[in-house]
């Protein structure tokens, strides 16, 4: 019967142009590749060379033969490249889902960082703010998420990623700007930029504002932090936001100052625990955990040049 040691050494032979090449070609020997080789022609009942001053050719019958083997061989090929493309992370997706803040702070700089190690992998990246974010995480629609909220979603399991302190940001020319730290009695009279009062970093504030007996001047309430750092670099008051997005709008006309109160603020990674597991996942957390040392040392050198 054909076998595929049949199809092989005839493949080999094709490609070599003599036994004694495709012997090499195998690791094997001349002998051996020769007793193959009619053991083949007496399976399939006709021969495949012929002998022509000492070279051997091939016949009609085995060139329309080796277009078939060649085809078979070629799409063994494919499965072996897409094989080493997965080993190496030179293809396959990797779909993220985030809060808004996080798609132009600490994402843009794991995505960079992924991408020069593993450029072959498609990146995908979803902005949406709760609750949407936890019911499509629950659904098990993305590989991972990132979220500020401490409680895992259903089916999912959480994963601190980073914490660092709430931060004041002021404006060009702002009379607290002397300070090093901003302390909350600092606050009392000065016009304030809030986020909305749902937020929950919002009612920590008031909340700590209350207690301390400080009153501020709110003019703008505005429901992300983005948008606060844009009314606070306009002029509008000063503010308490995270400090990634603080970061991102420092040193155009907004300025970082430590707060001496702290108000703890999480990232955590968010993981759908019934959805196919991606071995892509490992791979980019370490580019994430990257990003977030990165975050800190950048935090802490702004604080170090008095936030300016």
């Amino acid at each position: 019967m054909l076998t595929h040691r049949h199809i092989e050494v005839f493949r080999a032979v094709m490609i070599a142009g003599s036994v004694t090449r495709a012997a090499e070609l195998l690791s094997s020997s001349q002998p051996t590749v020769s007793r193959e080789l009619a053991r083949m022609e007496h399976s399939i009942g006709f021969a495949l060379f012929e002998r022509v001053h000492g070279r051997l050719r091939p016949t009609m019958p085995a060139l329309a033969l080796y277009d078939e083997v060649r085809q078979s061989y070629a799409g063994l090929e494919r499965v072996a490249s897409a094989a080493a493309r997965l080993r190496a992370f030179r293809g396959g997706q990797l779909s993220v889902i985030a809060l808004p803040a996080f798609s132009h702070s600490i994402l843009p700089d794991a995505f960079r960082r992924f991408h020069d190690l593993h450029p072959g992998v498609s990146l995908a990246l979803e902005a949406q703010e709760s609750p949407f974010l936890e019911e499509w995480l629950t659904a098990q629609r993305y590989d991972l998420g990132l979220t500020e909220h401490d409680a895992a979603p259903a089916g999912t399991r959480v994963q601190l990623l980073l914490q660092v302190d709430e931060v004041c940001v002021l404006p060009d020319g702002h009379a607290l700007l002397s300070k090093p730290a901003i302390d909350l009695p600092d606050f009392e009279g000065h016009a304030f930029v809030s986020l909305s009062s749902s937020d929950p970093y919002r009612i920590q504030i008031d909340e700590a504002f209350a207690e301390a007996g400080v009153l501020r001047r709110s003019i703008v309430e505005t429901p992300t932090a983005v948008s606060v750092c844009t009314f606070v670099r306009q002029g509008l008051g000063l503010a308490i936001v995270n400090p990634l997005t603080a970061l991102d709008f420092a040193g155009r006309g907004l300025h970082i100052r430590p707060m001496r109160r702290s108000f703890p603020f999480r990232v955590n990674v968010v993981f759908p625990e019934h959805r196919p597991a991606n071995p892509l996942v490992d791979a980019f957390m370490t580019s994430l955990a990257a990003a977030a040392d990165a975050i800190k040392r950048q935090l802490a050198s702004r604080m170090a040049q008095g936030g300016a």
